[in-house]
C-alpha cells in the first residue's frame, strides 16, 4: 500500500508583489511551479501592494506612498496570526524595509517556525550616500546577522554572501541566481545584424556603475558607428550621441535584449559589488550575447575571459574588447554559443532546481 505524501506549506514574505522586482523573479519566483509539483503549497505575502509599487519611484504621490508603506507594516503584523499554519517561512531580504527585525524574531523565537532566509546582495552593508544617512540608520542593516542566526537555513546567491552568513549559521546553501532557459531566455542572438548594438539593462539604482565607462563610449563614438541601448525603469541622463533608452517591459524583455550584440556589466571594486550575483551577465549569456564585465566577485566565475566574454579591469580594456568584437560577428557568435551552453549547464533553473527544493527538506 502506497503512503500518501504529506503536503508541506510555505509562507513567502517578499518586499514586492509577484513579478515586481528582478531579484524576486530570478531568485525564487521561477521555482514556484516546482514547489507545487513536489506537493509544497505556498502563499505569497508582499510588503508593498501593486499600486504602491507602481508609483514608488515616480515623482510625487507622497501621501499614497506613505499610506502604502503604513499598510505594509499593518499587514506584516496581521500575517503573524497566519504563521502557525505553515511549515516554513521563506523570507527574501527582510520582512520590512526599515526597522529592527521584530517580525523575524517573533516568527523564529515566539512562533518557533523554520525560517529560510534568502538574499542576493551584501545587504548588511549600508549602501547609501551622505544625503540619506537617516534612511541608512532606519534600515537597521545589522539585522541581517540576527536573521541569519535565527534561520533554519540561509540561502545566498554567491560565495561571498555565503561566507558572511556562515559566521552566524551552519546551514548555509549556495543558491545562485539562475535563468529559465526553457520558458523565458530560450532564444539565441543572431549576431549577423546590420547595426552594432552595445547594450545594458538594469534598474535605475544600478545605473551609477555605467558612469565609469561613459568616457570610453564617448571616445568610441568618434571611431565607430554603433547604438548604445539602455533598458531600464528610468531614463538615464548620460550625454551620449549613441544612446537610446527603452522602458523595461516584461512582455518585450527578451525581444529587447536580443537587439544587443554585446552586453555590459561594469562594477566598482568595493564590498557591496562583491555581493552582486552577476544577474546582468547571466541574462546576456543565456541569449548568446557575449558579456563584458568588471572582474568583481562572482563575475570572475561566470565569465571565462576570452572564451565566452571578457573581464575588463581598466578603461583601456573596455575600449579594446568592444573594438575587438564590433566588426567580428563570427567571433561574437562563437562566444555567444559557448556562453549560452555555460548558463544551461551551471546557471539555469533546470540545473539548480533540486538545490532550491532541498531548502524545504
Amino acid at each position: 500500500m502506497l503512503l500518501e505524501r504529506k503536503t508541506k506549506s510555505v509562507m513567502i514574505i517578499a518586499p514586492y508583489p509577484k513579478n515586481g522586482a528582478p531579484g524576486q523573479r530570478f531568485r525564487y519566483e521561477q521555482y514556484l511551479s516546482f514547489l507545487e509539483q513536489e506537493s509544497i503549497s505556498y502563499t505569497y505575502y508582499s510588503f508593498l501592494d501593486t499600486n504602491t509599487n507602481s508609483i514608488l519611484y515616480q515623482q510625487g504621490y507622497y501621501l499614497k506612498k506613505i499610506a502604502g508603506v503604513l499598510t505594509g507594516f499593518f499587514n506584516r503584523i496581521r500575517l503573524l496570526f497566519k504563521v502557525p499554519s505553515y511549515d516554513f517561512v521563506f523570507i527574501f531580504r527582510e520582512a520590512t524595509p526599515v526597522g529592527p527585525p521584530v517580525i523575524e524574531w517573533v516568527i523564529a523565537k515566539v512562533l518557533k517556525k523554520k525560517i529560510i532566509y534568502d538574499f542576493d546582495d551584501a545587504i548588511w552593508l549600508p549602501n547609501t550616500s551622505e544625503a540619506n544617512k537617516i534612511a541608512a540608520y532606519l534600515k537597521f542593516n545589522s539585522k541581517v546577522s540576527s536573521i541569519c542566526k535565527w534561520a533554519y537555513k540561509v540561502s545566498c546567491g554567491n560565495r561571498y554572501l555565503c561566507a558572511y552568513a556562515s559566521k552566524f549559521n551552519n546551514k548555509v546553501v549556495l543558491n545562485p541566481t539562475t535563468i529559465d532557459t526553457i520558458n523565458h531566455h530560450n532564444r539565441i542572438k543572431n549576431q549577423h545584424s546590420d547595426k552594432f548594438i552595445i547594450g545594458w539593462t538594469g534598474t535605475h539604482s544600478t545605473m551609477i556603475y555605467l558612469a565609469e565607462i561613459v568616457p570610453v563610449l564617448e571616445k568610441l563614438e568618434e571611431k565607430l558607428e554603433f547604438k548604445f541601448l539602455i533598458i531600464s525603469n528610468k531614463e538615464p541622463d548620460f550625454k551620449l550621441k549613441s544612446l537610446e533608452y527603452r522602458q523595461w517591459r516584461e512582455e518585450s524583455e527578451i525581444d529587447d535584449l536580443l537587439e544587443f550584440n554585446i552586453g555590459l556589466m561594469p562594477l566598482t571594486h568595493d564590498q557591496w559589488s562583491e555581493g552582486k550575483c552577476g544577474f546582468k551577465a547571466l541574462q546576456y549569456m543565456a541569449l548568446g550575447i557575449p558579456a563584458l564585465v568588471s572582474p568583481v566577485g562572482v563575475n570572475k566565475e561566470i565569465v571565462s575571459h576570452g572564451y565566452d566574454g571578457f573581464l575588463c579591469s581598466t578603461l583601456e580594456d573596455w575600449e579594446k574588447y568592444i573594438l575587438e568584437l564590433c566588426t567580428d560577428a563570427i567571433r561574437r557568435e562563437e562566444m555567444g554559443r559557448k556562453a549560452q551552453s555555460k548558463i544551461e549547464l551551471k546557471y539555469s533553473v533546470n540545473s539548480n532546481k533540486f538545490n532550491f527544493l532541498d531548502l524545504f527538506n
